[in-house]
Order: C-alpha cells, then sequence, then structure tokens
C-alpha cells in the first residue's frame, strides 16, 4: 500500500461484526511507506475487544474493553481501566433539587480547619485559586468535615490532598464519599470502570492510540473547560485521583471563573448579565460515534446564563468555556464569536487567576465546576523509555439549574 501524502495519517476502524471485536489502529507513513495494520498491531496493539457482561439491574450488556491484555495483566489497579457499556441506553436526565452540602457548613470551618492545629495546615496553591490540605484523610471526614470542605471548594476552587488512602478503598466507598455532595453524573460517551458506571475512567497509556493521535489535528493538547455544561443541571464538585502518574508532566491546570469575571470591564459586565449561553453536548457525541464508541443517552444542549451566581458564596462566575459554549444567545454570529473568542483567551492565558497541580499516586483533588474550569496538560511520552502512562478516575457530581444575576435562569428546547 502506498500513501499519497507525506506523513498522511489514515483511521481505520471496523465495528462489531460479531467476532467478539473492535479493532481501532492508526497507518501512518514512516520512512516512505505505509505501515500495515500488523506493523501496528505487533507494535502497539489497541484490540478492543468485546465481553459478555451484565448492567447494573442484571440484564445482559455488551462491554468493549479498552486496553491491551498486557497492560490488564501487568495493571495493579485493572479494576479501574477503561472500559464502555456499548449496550444500556439511559433516559434524559431528569431535574431535581440539588441540596449543596456548603449551605450547611459553619463558616469559621472549627471542623475541617481547627484552630491552632499542629497537624492540620490550609495553603494557597496560588493567590486566586487553589489550596491544599496537609494533614487530614479524605476516607475519614465526618459530615461536618465533609460540609466546610464544600464551602472551601466553592471558596478556593480546587482543594488538593496529599498522602491519601482514597485510592484504596474500593468503589462503593469511593462513590459514597461523592454521592455525599450530590448525585452522581454518568458520561453519556466517556469511558468507565467495569461495574462502576458512575466512574469516568482515565487512561492514557502507549496502547491507547485514540489518545495519542489526537495532538496530530491540534497544535496543544490543552483546552480549558468546565465538565458536561451542557447539562441542564452541570456539575458542582468534582474529584480526581490518578493511580498511576508519568515520571513528570501530565499535571492539570485550572483558572477561577470568578476572578476572571472580577478582571472585565464594568461596561462588559453589566451586558454579559444579561445573556445566555448555548452549551452543546452533540459535538461530543459526533466525535465519540466517529471513534465508535456507543451513545449512552442522546446529546442535549442548554443556555446558560453567561454570568452565573454561585447559590452558596454569591459569587458571580463567567461561565463560559472552549469546550461546549458555542455561542451567544440572541448575538449575531460575528459578534458571538468575537466576544467568546475574548472570553476564552482571557480564561486561557490570565496565569494569574490560573493554579497547576503535580501529580503523585496519593494525591486527591476536588474543585468546583461552577466556578472553576480547568484542563489536562498531556505534555510527556507514553513509550516505555520515556515518562510513561498515566491512569485514574474522577467522580462528578451534578449540581442546580444554573442562575444568573437579576435571577436569570437556564433554559433548552
Amino acid at each position: 500500500m502506498s500513501c499519497s501524502k507525506p506523513r498522511e495519517e489514515v483511521q481505520c476502524r471496523t465495528g462489531y461484526d460479531g467476532s467478539s471485536k473492535w479493532s481501532v489502529y492508526i497507518r501512518r507513513k514512516i520512512f516512505g511507506k505505509c505501515s500495515s495494520k500488523n506493523d501496528i498491531e505487533s507494535q502497539m496493539a489497541t484490540v478492543t475487544q468485546i465481553q459478555e457482561a451484565t448492567n447494573a439491574d442484571g440484564q445482559p450488556i455488551k462491554l468493549a474493553v479498552a486496553y491491551s491484555d498486557q497492560v490488564h495483566d501487568q495493571s495493579k489497579y485493572a479494576a479501574y481501566l477503561p472500559v464502555y457499556d456499548n449496550t444500556t441506553k439511559f433516559p434524559p436526565t431528569p431535574l431535581f433539587d440539588h441540596d449543596d452540602r456548603g449551605r450547611h457548613a459553619d463558616l469559621e470551618k472549627p471542623n475541617l480547619l481547627p484552630k491552632h492545629s499542629e497537624q492540620v495546615k490550609l495553603v494557597k496553591l496560588t493567590p486566586r485559586v487553589g489550596s491544599e490540605i496537609i494533614g487530614l484523610q479524605l476516607s475519614q471526614l465526618n459530615d461536618a468535615q465533609k460540609d466546610e470542605l464544600a464551602l472551601l471548594i466553592a471558596e478556593r476552587g480546587v482543594v488538593v490532598f496529599r498522602d491519601q488512602d482514597f485510592k484504596d478503598i474500593g468503589p462503593e466507598k469511593q462513590k459514597e464519599f461523592g454521592r455525599y455532595f450530590g448525585r452522581l453524573h454518568v458520561h453519556p460517551v466517556g469511558a468507565h470502570v467495569k461495574d462502576h458506571i458512575e466512574f469516568h475512567s482515565i487512561y492514557l497509556g502507549k496502547d491507547n492510540l485514540y489518545r495519542l493521535g489526537r495532538s496530530d489535528s491540534r497544535l496543544t493538547t490543552t483546552g480549558y473547560h468546565s465538565d458536561v455544561s451542557y447539562e441542564h443541571q452541570p456539575p458542582g464538585i468534582t474529584m480526581l485521583t490518578l493511580l498511576q502518574v508519568p515520571e513528570t508532566g501530565g499535571d492539570t491546570g485550572w483558572t477561577s471563573q470568578a476572578a476572571a469575571y472580577e478582571r472585565l470591564s464594568a461596561p462588559l459586565k453589566q451586558f454579559l448579565e444579561g445573556l445566555r449561553a448555548e452549551h452543546s453536548g452533540f459535538g461530543q457525541a459526533d466525535r465519540a460515534s466517529r471513534d465508535g464508541h456507543f451513545i449512552r443517552r442522546d446529546p442535549v444542549k442548554s443556555y446558560h446564563p453567561v454570568v452565573r451566581v454561585h447559590p452558596v458564596t454569591g459569587q458571580r462566575v463567567l461561565f463560559v468555556n472552549p469546550g461546549f459554549t458555542k455561542r451567544i444567545v440572541g448575538l449575531k454570529d460575528e459578534e458571538s464569536d468575537a466576544i467568546l473568542k475574548l472570553l476564552f483567551n482571557h480564561i486561557a492565558q490570565s496565569q494569574d487567576i490560573q493554579a497547576r497541580v503535580k501529580w503523585d499516586d496519593r494525591t486527591v483533588a476536588l474543585w468546583d465546576n461552577r466556578v472553576t474550569a480547568h484542563t489536562a496538560i498531556s505534555d510527556y511520552d507514553v513509550s516505555d523509555d520515556a515518562e510513561g502512562l498515566r491512569q485514574g478516575f474522577r467522580i462528578t457530581t451534578l449540581g442546580e439549574v444554573p442562575v444568573g444575576v437579576n435571577g436569570l435562569k437556564s433554559e433548552w428546547d
């Protein structure tokens, strides 16, 4: 076979054909010729096998396993490797009343941060966003401490804990911890953990060709976003822990959307406070479908206030992100594009309202999606002689229907 253009990349896929296999491979022109399917698979096998399984209701499903057998056999945390339920369809997420635990907190946080404690310390990551708590185990927090933690996360945007046993307490206790802060989100297209679809599995290793191929179409893999902001009730608190980390790289960055709003001029603030923006999940669903993934829930879009008000702190927050915000409702295309470009650049480039966290395999970060945007920083090489793979999981809780200034509420079709 020959390639018509230098460095041409052709993505080839086969669907489930009854032979219990999906194949996803990339043929890349190397040294004047294209690598064959066999060449690619011998160097970097990525065969997604279909297993017979059951879902939480005991119904039979087909489970796509998105890692190689070798990785599974060698992984210390194989139970958290990515799988895809390729059968179960979910209805639209029903609206519900969200009780933000931060409302129940003591403003002084005496339970979480006792005064004069020699063991428990609070350290700011940067002046505008992020804090680290030293001397506490998340798995041992009582309800009063969790309430105060929810308030602190809302105030500081992201809170980091080191030297944690959270990754070792098991999926049920991990979900129980997350559920304290709100209803758990089920990702409509993303990878999850076997038998625990509420987990969002994060895995970037040398056998994950889809993720490795991403950088060929973009200058950078960095992209600030608020998780699944297209939901009618977008996420509140999210927690992330990594099970395996590269030797260096793979950090996560956060930016304060509250500080981003505060930096705007008074006339621009006033203008934006009366507007809604469209947040859409259709693009994410389209990309997942093209990559051969099953769409568990039909995509949705919502029209959220551009400036939302946090239900506990009362902070005004710039609630747009380049990941899911498509347009500002009521403006002409050129107007909307120009304003969103301004806001997106402001969010991404304002390093004086950002924080960056370096991971190890005992670190847990919790953040409030209502007041921050974040990005993974995929700056590492996953080959054997380089930095290595990155594996972890995310648990996301849903919050309230966004409300903006003067009671401006979200809408949807």
